[in-house]
């Protein structure tokens, strides 16, 4: 069994690949549904040697399977948002130790102290349902900011305008995140000139919206709010850690996660820098699920680790994959 607390402590690649080999391993031996995909391309631990040959999982699987590597009890189901007649992907976490450890230790690894912030949350469409893992995360950064001007937001845009506006002139330190089409709902009925606050978007029109380049969406961000860069968050119900972009859209990730791309024509090849591909993500803090995942976004990952993510697949399912029947 790998010793989750060496999850936490990565400070080299070569690190960051033992465990990682170390994780395929156990993971080939106790979930049931990866070793099943593996078996079909026929990948065996013994045969694998580097990242790169790791087998990753479509992300659809979450939704279709139960993915789970730990026999013990489950203590949260994290759900994904679907419109009508769409299928919830489903992340049982048995130890969610693991996900406050991992998005606590990888907000500090960007931003320093939560207790330095104050917290406001725009995130309604999350509110509004059950399971999300992103209220999780900033339900817990709210309580640890210890902060009394901290919480959510949901339809009352005008106390948030003013809360804004006073923590602002205080000088306060002050982190509003925000899901995208919340965030552009706000800056059409207000205008502000911000000097001590990040505006950090979470993705997602939710179908509330026409979809935006990001390129567009954090100009018209940057000018409502009157500052000059816009931060984002990348994650998913499927990870337990989050990618932060500190206004350039070009994201970084904590040591003990790591991003490549995929082949468009070829789900199996990995591809080298600075090619646009499929999305796949190494997230060591799932191992009790499945650590290496096949996303549905596009993007591009530099040399120095940072990526980029450029939209989405056309199609619902990843192309070069047709095992979803196991």
């Amino acid at each position: 069994m790998v010793n989750k607390n060496g999850i936490f402590n990565i400070n080299s690649q070569s690190q960051f690949e033992g465990l990682a080999l170390k994780i395929f391993k156990h993971q080939f031996e106790n979930n049931k549904v990866y070793r099943s995909f593996c078996d079909l391309l026929y990948k065996h631990p013994s045969e694998v040697k580097s990242i790169e040959e790791i087998p990753f999982l479509p992300i659809q699987f979450f939704k279709s399977h139960r993915v789970i590597s730990s026999i013990k009890d489950i203590q949260e189901i994290f759900t994904s948002s679907a419109t009508t007649g769409q299928i919830s992907s489903k992340h049982f976490v048995t130890d969610i130790d693991l996900y406050e450890q991992s998005f606590r230790k990888g907000f500090q690894h960007f931003y320093g102290n939560i207790e330095d912030y104050v917290v406001l949350a725009l995130l309604p469409s999350y509110l509004e349902r059950d399971g999300s893992s992103l209220i999780y995360m900033v339900n817990d950064m709210i309580a640890n900011s210890k902060q009394p001007e901290s919480g959510f937001y949901l339809n009352n845009l005008d106390a948030l305008k003013n809360t804004l506006i006073d923590l602002d002139s205080q000088n306060k330190k002050t982190l509003l995140i925000g899901v995208s089409f919340a965030l552009l709902d706000f800056v059409e009925t207000y205008r502000l000139e911000l000097k001590n606050t990040i505006i950090m978007e979470t993705g997602g029109m939710k179908g509330k919206r026409k979809e935006l380049i990001r390129a567009e969406l954090h100009e018209t961000l940057k000018q409502g709010f009157g500052v000059n860069t816009i931060h984002s968050e990348y994650g998913m119900t499927e990870l337990l850690s989050q990618a932060y972009s500190r206004g350039n859209s070009l994201f970084k990730t904590p040591p003990w996660m790591q991003v490549l791309t995929r082949d468009t024509e070829d789900a199996l090849t990995i591809q080298a820098y600075g090619n646009t591909g499929g999305i796949n993500i190494i997230d060591l803090a799932n191992i009790n699920s499945c650590a290496f995942i096949a996303t549905q976004d596009l993007g591009k990952v530099y040399k120095d680790g940072s990526f980029e993510v450029m939209g989405r697949f056309d199609n619902s399912d990843i192309r070069g994959c047709n095992l979803m029947v196991i």
